[in-house]
């Protein structure tokens, strides 16, 4: 197996005195799809967001191609090629896919000495983009607004992968989608792993973990419960660590056998 591209060790993310993260270590390999599972409160966005350099560790080491790295802000992350596809998406509605692919990355070109935006290539580069994704778009000009969910997800995580990614960090990309769409951005997520491309895939649906995930680490109040390889672990048995376990047998006992 290949030597992870990011490690995270020991990671500790104290709120004041509120503990967050309790020494939590994943790692995550080149061309593997890390699916990081636990319920409400677990403590995976305060996790992917100390990935991401959104919050600084309070104690711990992140290591990224086998060096130390400490990220000041998201920005140093997104140097590094380490990339977060947000719930939000952060998009524009009425604008166009192709200003939305190229925002905070504009194209340009000079005409009559100034510089512009460069549309006839933002528009072929999406159209090629999305075209790779399995998405054809009516037009580059089409507006986002007009895609469905999983389209808009699939527009951002192409937008990452071309800008450079080498660690694509999906946050709950399928919890908003009904049955097709999640299909459609599963089948995306397993193109950008097969490219080589590291995806970390947040989520509490066992199900569509399981569609596409190589490894999956347990998150539970802050710490790790473990992390299994596919074919280590039925979707029964991780359903069942993320529920609680052993919590739930005990509570499940108490209550004769009604839970």
């Amino acid at each position: 197996m290949a030597d992870p591209i990011i490690r995270m060790s020991n990671i500790e993310k104290h709120f004041g005195s509120v503990i967050a993260l309790a020494g939590v270590t994943v790692e995550v390999n080149p061309g593997e799809c890390h699916c990081l599972l636990g319920d409400n409160g677990a403590g995976k966005s305060t996790f992917i967001k100390t990935m991401s350099g959104v919050h600084k560790p309070t104690s711990g080491e992140i290591y990224f191609e086998g060096k130390p790295l400490s990220f000041e802000d998201p920005r140093d992350a997104i140097s590094a090629g380490i990339a977060t596809v947000y719930q939000d998406l952060a998009m524009i509605p009425l604008m166009s896919v192709s200003r939305n692919f190229f925002m905070g990355n504009e194209p340009t070109k000079k005409k009559f000495g100034v510089s512009v935006f460069d549309h006839d290539y933002a528009n072929e580069v999406t159209m090629a983009e999305m075209k790779k994704m399995g998405i054809s778009l009516r037009g580059p000009d089409q507006a986002v607004g007009t895609l469905s969910g999983g389209e808009r997800q699939t527009v951002a995580i192409a937008r990452a992968v071309h800008f450079g990614a080498k660690v694509l960090i999906l946050d709950e990309p399928t919890s908003a989608l009904g049955v097709r769409q999640t299909s459609n951005v599963l089948a995306t997520i397993d193109k950008v792993r097969k490219s080589g491309i590291a995806v970390v895939f947040i989520t509490h649906n066992v199900r569509h973990a399981m569609a596409v995930g190589d490894r999956f680490t347990v998150l539970n109040r802050g710490k790790t419960l473990g992390t299994a390889l596919k074919g280590e672990i039925t979707p029964e048995e991780l359903q069942d660590l993320m529920a609680g376990g052993q919590e739930l047998a005990t509570l499940e006992g108490s209550l004769g056998g009604t839970v």
